[in-house]
């Protein structure tokens, strides 16, 4: 057991030695992450790029039935929300807004349309939740922001 500790040990100390690999993190999980969304967002829009589809409309009327919503502003809030924050989040501007939002967004969708995907939707909340938390990393417009206009050295 104690090998197997003191080998544990060692690939922590070699993965944290790696040039760059806290930077690497943040940027990881918003690659990883936003893609799923826009996608899911594009795929409520109508004939115009802002506008739901009737089918989107019909899903939150039907399907999706969130409480004290109208499915036609459900469906509008979820188009925008699909499209812009994961647009935010890609480039780490307003990492922290954007992975919130899209927090939330989530466990509305754990709670009121989707309850029984708990495996499905708990690695989207760690992932928003880490980056709510600790924001977008070295690699993001959010850390050229704050160095450039804010002058917060980095961490």
């Amino acid at each position: 057991m104690n090998t197997l500790v003191m080998k544990y040990r060692q690939g922590v100390a070699w993965l944290s030695s790696l040039p760059g690999a806290a930077a690497l993190a943040p940027l990881a999980v918003r690659l990883w992450l936003a893609p799923l969304f826009y996608a899911s967002g594009r795929t409520k829009a109508g004939e115009s790029f802002w506008v739901p589809s009737d089918l989107a409309v019909t899903l939150f009327e039907e399907e999706y039935r969130l409480p004290l919503l109208d499915s036609g502003l459900a469906a509008q809030l979820a188009l925008l929300g699909e499209t812009i924050l994961p647009a935010l989040l890609l480039v780490g501007l307003g990492t922290r807004f954007a992975a919130f939002g899209l927090l939330v967004m989530t466990l509305v969708i754990q709670l009121f349309v989707y309850p029984g995907y708990w495996m499905d939707h708990l690695p989207w909340m760690a992932g928003f939740l880490s980056l709510s938390l600790m924001g977008g990393g070295a690699i993001s417009l959010d850390r050229v922001l704050e160095k450039t206009f804010f002058r917060i050295s980095s961490t």
